[in-house]
């Protein structure tokens, strides 16, 4: 099993979990967080004054998936929350050793 995250604009969560929607990826945890990559911010005016906001909204996924639908999956946020300008995000895979479902206890790729 994978755990994919990625870090997406917020405007592109909508179109992003439809299209996980479609591909049958329907279990997700979502995330309003705040951060910056390489660009380190923007500068914006206001009444004349420049000010530096270093921190941009974003929004975090996080998903669990079997191994042969996680390629299906990464390709599908790239594909969705691609513009093609700075700050698009980024998507991080980690393998996962576990899961348990609280419910029933049941583990591994059943529980996922």
């Amino acid at each position: 099993m994978k755990e994919i995250i990625a870090i997406i604009r917020p405007e592109k969560l909508e179109n992003v979990k439809t299209a996980l929607e479609e591909i049958e990826c329907r279990g997700l945890t979502v995330t309003e967080v705040k951060g910056r990559g390489r660009q380190l911010g923007i500068t914006e005016s206001y009444r004349g004054r420049d000010y530096r906001i270093d921190l941009l909204p974003k929004t975090r996924l996080e998903i669990i998936v079997n191994d042969e639908n996680s390629e299906k999956v990464i390709e599908t946020i790239i594909k969705t929350a691609k513009t093609g300008d700075i700050g698009d995000g980024k998507i991080f895979i980690s393998p996962v050793e576990d899961v348990v479902r609280i419910r029933t206890g049941e583990r591994g790729e059943g529980a996922v």
